[in-house]
């Protein structure tokens, strides 16, 4: 009787350790984690967080309506395998049509993976140089922060993404219908992100 105990007992406690053993291999032994350090994102225009000037705002001076300067940025440790980027700059504080849309301020996919950063005043065109694509609300132009003088200042994000390919996407007529096209087409080749903000509004 002892020994049947001590099987029945052996095999309780083999049955608890045998799913607690795979937890901890999967725990250890998956997917090794990320190494080495963390996708950045800067533009040294502004610090993370801070006011962005005017120079690069619809409000500046001789700046074309709706339209801007755009800042330079660098973007640094992109994950291995990366394919090409993608920037998305948007106005997290504008309810577009009463939806959780915000404001396409600029959208740029199939940046090459070469590439360490956009230059100061991306010109217009729905192609650039290097192959990607640019769209904004304005049109096929970088759009300038402009939240108006009177209200509070607006939160203006600048995300870049890793994609591990390049998107087959054609820019639309509609910026916001592209910016829906280019994000489903990410959804499952994001490697990695960086992330810059900036507050914005114009002066009184």
């Amino acid at each position: 009787m002892r020994s049947r105990y001590y099987v029945l007992v052996s095999l309780i406690i083999l049955r608890i350790a045998m799913p607690i053993a795979a937890q901890e291999r999967g725990q250890r032994g998956g997917p090794p984690p990320a190494s080495g350090p963390a996708m950045t994102l800067t533009i040294p225009a502004f610090p993370d967080g801070g006011p962005i000037p005017v120079k690069f705002s619809q409000a500046a001076p001789g700046a074309a309506p709706g339209e801007g300067t755009s800042p330079a940025m660098s973007w640094a440790n992109p994950p291995a395998g990366t394919q090409s980027f993608v920037l998305n700059m948007h106005d997290m504080d504008v309810a577009r049509n009463k939806t959780t849309d915000d404001q396409a301020h600029w959208v740029v996919w199939n940046i090459p993976a070469t590439a360490t950063g956009l230059p100061e005043g991306v010109p217009k065109g729905a192609q650039l140089a290097d192959g990607s694509y640019q769209i904004s609300a304005t049109g096929q132009v970088y759009r300038g922060p402009g939240a108006p003088a009177t209200g509070p200042q607006h939160h203006y994000m600048f995300e870049v993404f890793a994609l591990d390919t390049k998107l087959d996407v054609q820019p639309t007529a509609d910026a916001f219908e592209t910016r829906a096209n280019v994000v489903k087409a990410m959804q499952g080749h994001v490697l990695g992100k960086a992330v810059y903000g900036g507050l914005f509004k114009r002066p009184q």
